[in-house]
């Protein structure tokens, strides 16, 4: 994987054309470093590890990589930003948190910049060729300008553990008990039966398997995001629940959040914790992964930047060759809701690479940026993180060799990924989110029903939202 990213450069360096722009356009940087922040992921390590040393090979200009946990990159990226000190020369954008960083100006427009900077933009570069993931970095007060250069996007699938699912005996065992067909699930009643059989199937067998992962992490946002994002729309609940209109959350002041259909889906989401490995109330994203590539589980939610990893990396997972991708379950109208674009059924994740303000040197991370989005660079970073955010890419003949080898993940991200959604542009995102986490928490430990979870997590983020100004009573 990384010798053939390292020759896929060696040839486009080999080119006349592109070797003169970039040793030309970065002449002026020569022995300069940019510095950048971003959480410790596959596609963030594939650019640490892979493309900045290209890059440095290219131009000579330096890159210094910090990839760190989820939240401290969120504090380091934003505590630069506010104090305007210049740490950072590009930071990694969230898709959820672009709405809040565009409220408080802390990015470079890069349209402008590129506009006002030919000399400096690769004359291969084409915002045509990026797939609509990017409309969520352009701000629509601006003439949808961009502000930040996608790196990955990737959707939320259900997997499921083929060897398992495809084994006679275990087929036999599943209709005789339930009296359907072991199928992976499509229906909320299947995916439980399905977790109950496999973790008593674990038991039995002696094995170290549960029936699913729960992403249930009982103090980090991860369990918040897991529900709210993911589990909540496959009922048809979206936004958090938050009227967009009123911006008021509780069903009596015309919200969802505490709404029959959302108390539904959290009574089932936390009802699979029965059936979940031990680790599930510790799990954040990348424990599910882990949990799920250790065979430790026959189905679950997982993020499609570890989905490739997991299918074909047998240095890191054990299940590699059995490993199944489908769509997650939806209740009744979810789906047709959105195919016509009235709703989604699930989390379309990812995030980008912005210049601060506050950098000394933006025209280097500018033509880093444009270095990393080369067409000929993405497979490889592909086939690391599970991630696509060019079109051009799914045609990358390495990338329908890997697709063959996941159970098709990259053609249902491209077919398929319109049924998803990235999070509600909200500038008060992590503000609500810290308000209304707690009470996820309390209901995965057990100190709160559902019910009362929803209840409460409703009155606070009304209370929250008239302390921001949205509402006045």
């Amino acid at each position: 994987m990384r010798h053939l990213a390292t020759s896929l450069v060696a040839l486009a360096i080999a080119s006349p054309a592109m070797a003169d722009f970039w040793s030309d356009a970065a002449a002026p940087y020569q022995g300069v470093t940019i510095r950048g922040v971003s959480e410790s992921t596959p596609p963030s390590n594939y650019v640490r590890d892979v493309l900045a040393p290209q890059f440095t090979e290219a131009t000579g200009i330096q890159v210094e990589f910090e990839t760190t946990s989820w939240d401290q990159m969120y504090d380091k990226a934003i505590k630069d930003m506010e104090a305007g000190s210049g740490i950072y020369d590009f930071v990694y954008i969230e898709q959820d948190a672009i709405y809040s960083y565009l409220s408080r100006d802390f990015l470079v427009d890069m349209t402008q910049m590129m506009a006002d900077n030919p000399a400096l933009v690769n004359p291969a570069f084409d915002w045509a060729n990026f797939t609509t993931f990017i409309d969520y970095f352009k701000d629509p007060n601006k003439n949808d300008h961009v502000f930040g250069v996608p790196m990955e996007a990737f959707i939320k699938v259900y997997l499921y553990r083929k060897d398992l699912f495809e084994n006679p005996e275990i087929q036999a065992s599943f209709q005789e008990k339930y009296g359907y067909d072991l199928a992976p699930a499509t229906t909320f009643q299947q995916w439980r039966d399905i977790a109950e059989f496999f973790t008593a199937y674990g038991q039995e067998t002696g094995q170290e398997l549960y029936g699913t992962t729960v992403q249930a992490a009982s103090g980090h946002p991860a369990s918040f995001y897991e529900f709210w994002e993911s589990v909540a729309p496959l009922y048809g609940v979206y936004d958090w629940g938050i009227n967009q209109e009123t911006w008021t959350a509780s069903v009596a002041n015309g919200g969802r959040m505490n709404s029959p259909e959302a108390v539904e889906a959290l009574t089932f989401w936390l009802g699979l914790l029965q059936y979940a490995p031990p680790e599930a109330t510790a799990s954040t994203w990348d424990e599910v992964a882990s949990s799920f590539a250790a065979g430790r589980a026959a189905q679950g939610l997982v993020y499609g930047e570890n989905a490739t990893w997991i299918a074909t990396n047998a240095e890191k997972s054990s299940v590699v060759g059995n490993v199944g991708v489908a769509l997650p379950p939806t209740a009744e109208g979810v789906m047709e809701a959105a195919q016509s674009g009235e709703g989604y059924i699930g989390y379309y994740d990812g995030g980008a690479f912005g210049i601060p303000h506050s950098s000394a040197n933006k025209e280097a991370a500018l033509l880093f940026m444009q270095y990393i989005a080369q067409p000929e660079l993405q497979a490889g970073w592909a086939e690391a993180g599970g991630r696509i955010v060019l079109n051009s890419t799914y045609e990358d003949p390495k990338v329908q060799e890997i697709d063959a080898k996941t159970d098709s993940y990259f053609t249902l991200m491209k077919d398929s990924g319109a049924l998803f959604a990235g999070a509600p542009p909200y500038p008060f995102h992590n503000q609500v989110r810290e308000v209304s986490a707690p009470f996820i928490y309390e209901a995965i430990i057990g100190n709160l029903t559902p019910q009362e979870a929803l209840d409460q997590m409703a009155a606070a983020t009304e209370a929250e939202l008239k302390n921001l100004g949205y509402t006045a009573n």
